[in-house]
């Protein structure tokens, strides 16, 4: 999920035209947090999360791309 969060930060970002800088004052992150969620190296909190939804035009869903399918997560350990 986190790489595919990424994409679509990056995506929607550029659809929308803009600049890793004024997506991150939009947001209130600084630019190089913005940058490390582009490439996968960072996961915003559910705040940050919600306020690029808004801004995108987006559901929460979209941007993390859920499917609504719960993984068991006792096969995760």
């Amino acid at each position: 999920m986190k790489i595919k969060l990424a994409e679509n930060i990056k995506f929607y970002r550029n659809e929308l035209g803009f600049t890793q800088r004024t997506l991150a004052e939009k947001v209130l992150v600084a630019q190089s947090r913005l940058s490390k969620y582009e490439n996968g190296y960072g996961t915003p909190d559910v705040y940050t999360l919600c306020r690029l939804a808004e801004i995108f035009g987006i559901t929460l869903d979209e941007l993390v791309e859920w499917t609504g399918e719960w993984t068991d997560r006792s096969k995760l350990l």
